[in-house]
């Protein structure tokens, strides 16, 4: 069933967008994407204009036997393509507000930034991430936990309705109660290439947040306030906290060079007045390197975690708990903290909330009773570190937080695709989820077109 690059594919069909084989002016441009440590290798890539195009595209693997990709913006690469058919969505830029109706159709290329934008327009948000730059499609079908996700759970329970091309090169839509509309959302891209989506929009305009920066000699007593602040923190409060060490080298701001930091993140849906009164305790810690909490519109909500626009190589891990204990941060710091000889960034996310119950969309996100989820980000390259040892030392990381997890999010998994194995994938679902979703994909996908993602493979006791 595979197929590499050095193979030319032939009897390509007409597209209304452009296609690309190895070597053609444009093929780099358009197989990169935001993941700067992993490339797709495809022997083809289609640069769909329209869904037609998406539904020739797999059309045309499918008769070849070939394994068919998508890609937007590549954030979330998980497993690379090695040939077969790449399909960019990213030319899918639609998007339709329905004011009244609180809901947004957004096609497979739109953007984060671009569905606030629009949304903005009629004093409404989306439930998008913390990066603008990262496709709403892509973020949604690997769950989508938001800016305020703990007042409105995951972006995967908020979709009405799904276009979707599947194995068989059919163009569907898919509602709720449908065989595979759950399936869909939370799997990835295993079970088609979805097209456009139909979300829920919700009645926010502004937001107060921002972050709370502390230096070194604070990092210890401001991660157990935090701990202990976060346990109590209304629902309308969605936080997290990053820990990273700065290089010693020139091109960093003097207050962060050379140093290992705690920078917490707020969004609270709520009065400034209210945010202020909640988040004193945290100011209390000390003096911070940066404090720029305010009231800000949705539209500036992207300041909040301030993510890296350029593309740049990184692969992550990470482990969803059930409770966050000093003992665990004690753990987590000892592997992956400033001592670590891999660096590490660090990642510690509140969830609970209403991400705890189930959405009308019947999403495959399972381990909802997860606490936080503790997300280790490592650049290969870095500091002459190369992947076996980030892979070692991502290894060491899961096993010292083992007895406090309860699974992993597929969704934060990012690159060291050679190494995603089955036990990988179940892990992200709880016992019998995973054979369930492998029974549907016989039928859906019984040659396992689309398996170049965290893949469940077909067959009913895969």
């Amino acid at each position: 069933m595979g197929n590499n690059t050095n193979q030319r594919l032939q009897d390509v069909p007409t597209f209304t967008g452009p296609v690309f084989h190895p070597g053609d002016d444009g093929f780099d441009e358009e197989v990169s994407g935001f993941q700067a440590a992993y490339t797709h290798r495809p022997a083809l890539v289609v640069g769909a204009a329209d869904a037609e195009d998406v539904r020739t595209a797999v059309g045309y693997g499918a008769a070849r036997d070939v394994p068919v990709a998508v890609q937007a913006t590549g954030h979330g690469l998980s497993v690379a393509t090695d040939g077969g058919v790449l399909i960019s969505t990213r030319r899918l830029t639609g998007i339709r507000i329905d004011a009244p109706a609180r809901t947004a159709r957004v096609e497979a290329g739109v953007l984060g930034g671009a569905l606030i934008e629009a949304a903005a327009a009629h004093g409404l948000a989306p439930l998008n991430g913390s990066a603008p730059s990262v496709g709403v499609v892509g973020y949604t079908l690997g769950g989508g936990i938001g800016l305020l996700a703990r007042q409105f759970g995951y972006a995967a329970d908020h979709v009405r309705s799904i276009e979707i091309v599947t194995a068989d090169g059919s163009l569907r839509h898919l509602e709720p109660g449908d065989e595979l509309f759950g399936a869909v959302l939370g799997s990835g891209g295993n079970f088609g290439v979805v097209t456009a989506l139909d979300v829920d929009l919700v009645p926010v305009e502004t937001v107060y947040g921002g972050q709370l920066v502390f230096d070194t000699p604070l990092v210890d007593t401001a991660l157990e306030t935090w701990r202990r602040w976060s346990a109590d923190a209304p629902d309308e409060v969605t936080t997290s906290v990053t820990l990273m060490g700065y290089p010693d080298i020139p091109v960093i701001p003097a207050p962060l060079r050379g140093h290992y930091v705690a920078s917490f993140r707020i969004a609270y849906n709520g009065p400034q007045e209210e945010g202020e009164r909640l988040v004193a305790a945290l100011r209390d810690v000390g003096p911070r390197i940066k404090d720029d909490l305010r009231s800000m519109p949705y539209t500036e909500t992207h300041t909040i975690h301030s993510e890296p626009d350029s593309p740049h190589p990184y692969t992550a891990t990470n482990a969803l708990l059930g409770e966050l204990t000093p003992q665990v941060l004690r753990v987590l710091l000892g592997t992956a903290g400033p001592g670590s000889p891999v660096p590490c960034l660090v990642d510690i996310r509140q969830l609970g909330g209403a991400l705890r119950t189930p959405g009308p969309s019947d999403a495959v996100l399972d381990h909802r009773k997860a606490e936080f989820v503790v997300r280790v980000l490592s650049s290969p390259g870095l500091g002459g570190i190369g992947p076996d040892a980030i892979r070692e030392r991502h290894a060491l990381v899961r096993e010292s937080l083992a007895p406090w997890t309860l699974g992993h999010s597929l969704g934060f998994l990012y690159g060291d695709g050679e190494h995603a194995d089955e036990a990988q994938t179940r892990a992200g679902y709880e016992p019998g989820t995973y054979d369930r979703l492998a029974a549907l994909k016989q039928v859906h996908d019984p040659r396992n077109l689309f398996r170049f993602n965290r893949n469940i493979r077909p067959g009913a006791n895969a």
